[in-house]
């Protein structure tokens, strides 16, 4: 079977606009990439689990520290979260 290779517009088209997935995701894999000022006051531990909520596209919308959070916030903001594994 051939793979079927899709665009991240692709991905937005599926399902309705306001899908979101949450999934873990490594702390470290954040710290790497946000800017010091950003961490400073916040006591996060580079082996920590945290839950990003994602758009259909594949960009990351929110980091939270708990799924049930994670998930809370979607509703908040009129998404429709799913789980991601």
């Amino acid at each position: 079977m051939t793979p079927i290779l899709m665009t991240k517009e692709d991905f937005a088209g599926l399902g309705a606009p306001d899908l979101v997935y949450v999934r873990e995701i490594k702390a470290a894999d954040i710290l790497a990439n946000t800017p010091i000022t950003e961490i400073k006051g916040l006591d996060i531990q580079p082996d920590q689990i945290l839950f990003a909520v994602h758009g259909a596209d594949g960009e990351r919308l929110a980091v939270m520290i708990d799924r049930e959070t994670a998930f809370a916030a979607a509703v908040a903001h009129e998404l429709e979260p799913v789980s991601v594994h």
